[in-house]
């Protein structure tokens, strides 16, 4: 399984927008991908996931997940992660 810490650096953590944003994303993978925060872990993919985790701005996170394609989900992940402008 491929891992990658993030640090989350949106204003407003991982809600409402960005949140959606996020899990639209995800979606796109065929693969599993699962967020840790903190021990909890959320399957990327589901909204109420992602929200109830309370991901804020300066979190750290782990996104997990196989396939091939893995690092450039991961990649669209943290750059959702990190936009300030959301």
């Amino acid at each position: 399984m491929n891992q990658r810490i993030v640090e989350v650096k949106n204003p407003h953590g991982l809600h409402a927008r960005p949140a959606a944003l996020f899990v639209q994303k995800a979606a796109s993978f065929p693969g599993k991908i699962v967020v840790e925060k903190g021990g909890k872990e959320a399957d990327a993919k589901s909204i109420l996931g992602i929200m109830s985790m309370g991901i804020e701005c300066g979190d750290t996170i782990t996104l997990k997940g196989e396939g091939d394609q893995i690092e450039p989900v991961f990649d669209a992940l943290e750059a959702i992660a990190q936009d300030t402008s959301l």
